[in-house]
C-alpha cells in the first residue's frame, strides 16, 4: 500500500485537479472519435470496447486495428484471448473470433450480471473464473433471516448478490453470498439478533437485512462491478447504492472441497474484511438529509453513489494495492452532482498512517472538502466530508464536462495516468496525476430505435444513445498483440455497417457461436 498522504498534500492535489479543466465542453452539435491526442503525455497502446455488436481495438488516433463479434463489455486476458459476457455466461475467444472456452450458467436461481474475473487459483495451482450472480430468496428464507414481517408483504422474488468461482471445467468450486451475512435488530429469536445491548453499529462486518426503507427485494444490491487481488487473497464488489465490500477468499477456499469451501464462505470468516461509501449502514455515521428549508442538503459520512468498477490498483503500477473506483455522484444529495474517480487506501489511520491493516473507515475519520471560493460562489458546490483514506480524487470544475449517472469505470496506466469511461455520453479520456486531459474520444457509434449506425457528429440526442459501459488501454507489447497485424484499417465511421431496429422480445438467437462449452451444477 502507499504510504501517508498529508491533508496538506492531498488538498493541494485537490485543488490541483479541480482547477485543472477537461478539454470537453457542453455542446448539443460536436464531434466523435478522437478529438484530441497529445502525445507527449499520453501512455501509448490500444483501446478496447464495446458497441454495435462488437468488440473494438483501436489505435490511439482512433483508427481499427481489430474486431470481434460480441461487444457487450470486452476485455483481453493475459494469455491473449478476447474475453466477453455471453446472454447467461462468458465466452473466451482467440484473435480469429474462435470460441475457445464458454460457461453457461444452468441453475434457475442464478443470473449472472454485470462484472466477472479470469484468476489464476494458487491453491487450486489453475485458472478459474469469478462472477457475480443474483441468486434468489424465498418468502421464508427471508423470515427466516431476520427480515421485518410487520412489512406485511411478501419476500418471494427477492435477489440477492453472490460471487460465484468455476474451473475452466464449469465446476463450481466456491461461492459467497452476501445473504450469509445478514444481521437484524428487529426479531430476537433468530440466530443474527444482534444481541442483548447491541445494535447494529456493533456488526460493520454484516448488513443490516432491515435497513430503513428498503426491504428486501428484486436485485436488492445491484453489484455491477468486482475484483480479485492474487496477494491478499481476497475478492471486493461494488453496489450501485454506494458502498464496496471486501471479503476473504484464500481462508474460506478448500481445494478439492467445493462444499466446505462453500460452508465456510457462508460463515464468521466469509464476513467483510472492510467496507467503504456510507457508513450510516450499519450505523457508524450521517445520512445524506435535508436542510429544514428544504433548499440545500448535506451527504452526511456518504462518500459514493451509483458507483461503479471497484478495483485493486496492479501490482507495478503507480498507487498499487490502493483502491480505484468510478464514483457516479448519484444518490448524495450535493447542490450541484457530478462525478468523481477516488483512489482510496483502505489501511490509513486517523493521523494517515498506513497500518498494513484495513482501518474501519469511521475510525480514520474525516476533513471538510471545500472549493476554493472563487471557483464554488459559481459552481454553488457545498462543503462536505471527506474520507481520510481517500488519497487522490479527479473531478472536473464544471460537472457538465464530466458526469455519467451510470455505468463507467476507470483504469490506472503504467505512467501514472488514468483512463476514464463516462457511459452516459460515450465520453472515454486519460488524465494526468494532476488532472491535465492528455488524450479524449467519443464513441461514434449510437443506438435508437432505427437501429445501430456510426455518425461524425454527435447531435442533441437522449443520455445512453452512445453509451459505453468500459473501455480498457492495453500496452503495444500486451500477450495478445505479439505477431498480429495491427495495420489501421479506418475509423468507426469509416467502416461501421448499420444494423435494423432492435430486435424485440421473444425473438430468438441466431448464429450462436459453439465452442468448448462446459457449465456445471
Amino acid at each position: 500500500m502507499k504510504g501517508n498522504v498529508s491533508l496538506f498534500v492531498f488538498s493541494a492535489i485537490f485543488f490541483a485537479i479541480v482547477s485543472s479543466p477537461i478539454y470537453a465542453y457542453e455542446a448539443i452539435h460536436g464531434p466523435t472519435e478522437t478529438i484530441y491526442y497529445d502525445k507527449t503525455k499520453t501512455f501509448d497502446g490500444y483501446n478496447m470496447f464495446g458497441g454495435g455488436g462488437k468488440a473494438w481495438l483501436l489505435d490511439m488516433e482512433g483508427e481499427v486495428v481489430h474486431t470481434w463479434n460480441g461487444g457487450r463489455t470486452p476485455r483481453l486476458l493475459n494469455n491473449g484471448n478476447e474475453f466477453d459476457a455471453d446472454r447467461k455466461g462468458f465466452i473466451e475467444k482467440n484473435w480469429d473470433g474462435e470460441v475457445v472456452w464458454q460457461y453457461t450458467e444452468k441453475r434457475d436461481n442464478y443470473s449472472p450480471h454485470h462484472d466477472w474475473v479470469r484468476i489464476f487459483n494458487k491453491k487450486l495451482n489453475a485458472w478459474t473464473t469469478m462472477y457475480i450472480a443474483n441468486k434468489s430468496i424465498s418468502h421464508e428464507q427471508a423470515i427466516a433471516a431476520g427480515a421485518d414481517p410487520k412489512l406485511k408483504r411478501s419476500f418471494d422474488g427477492s435477489q440477492m448478490d453472490a460471487i460465484v468461482e468455476v474451473d475452466m471445467d464449469g465446476n463450481i468450486v466456491w461461492e459467497w453470498w452476501f445473504f450469509d451475512h445478514m444481521i437484524q435488530d428487529v426479531d430476537p429469536t433468530k440466530a443474527n439478533y444482534v444481541g442483548k445491548g447491541k445494535t447494529i453499529a456493533d456488526y460493520p462486518g454484516r448488513h443490516n437485512i432491515n435497513i430503513p426503507g428498503r426491504p428486501l427485494n428484486r436485485d436488492y444490491f445491484h453489484c455491477n462491478s468486482m475484483d480479485y487481488n492474487a496477494e491478499l487473497d481476497q475478492v471486493v464488489t461494488n453496489s450501485v447504492q454506494g458502498e464496496f465490500w471486501v471479503v476473504d477468499h484464500g481462508n474460506t477456499f478448500i481445494p478439492g472441497d467445493p462444499e466446505g469451501s462453500i460452508a465456510l464462505a457462508a460463515g464468521p470468516k466469509g464476513d467483510f474484511l472492510y467496507r467503504w461509501g456510507d457508513p450510516a449502514r450499519y450505523g457508524q455515521g450521517d445520512p445524506p438529509s435535508m436542510r429544514t428549508d428544504w433548499t440545500e442538503a448535506t451527504t452526511g459520512h456518504k462518500q459514493i453513489g451509483g458507483s461503479h468498477d471497484i478495483q485493486w490498483i496492479k501490482p507495478g503500477l503507480p498507487g498499487a494495492g490502493n483502491f480505484l473506483i468510478f464514483n457516479n455522484g448519484q444518490s448524495l444529495s450535493e447542490r450541484t452532482p457530478q462525478s468523481y474517480i477516488f483512489e482510496i487506501n483502505g489501511f490509513l489511520d486517523a493521523n494517515k498512517k498506513n497500518t498494513g491493516n484495513y482501518v474501519n473507515p469511521p475510525d480514520a475519520g474525516y476533513f471538510v472538502w471545500e472549493q476554493p471560493r472563487e471557483i464554488s460562489r459559481d459552481t454553488h458546490k457545498r462543503p462536505k466530508n471527506m474520507s481520510n483514506q481517500v488519497v487522490w480524487t479527479f473531478s472536473t470544475i464544471s460537472n457538465m464536462n464530466f458526469f455519467s449517472h451510470i455505468g463507467s469505470g476507470a483504469q490506472r496506466l503504467p505512467n501514472g495516468n488514468t483512463m476514464i469511461c463516462a457511459m452516459t455520453e460515450g465520453h472515454i479520456f486519460e488524465v494526468t496525476r494532476e488532472g491535465e486531459c492528455v488524450w479524449e474520444y467519443i464513441n461514434p457509434i449510437i443506438r435508437d430505435d432505427k437501429g445501430s449506425r456510426a455518425v461524425k457528429i454527435f447531435d442533441d440526442w437522449k443520455p445512453m444513445t452512445n453509451a459505453v459501459f468500459r473501455a480498457y488501454r492495453y500496452a503495444a507489447d500486451h500477450p495478445a498483440f505479439k505477431g498480429k497485424d495491427l495495420k489501421p484499417m479506418g475509423k468507426i465511421t469509416d467502416i461501421f455497417k448499420a444494423s435494423g431496429p432492435p430486435r424485440q422480445r421473444g425473438d430468438g438467437e441466431k448464429g450462436k457461436a459453439k465452442g468448448k462449452a462446459k457449465g456445471k451444477k
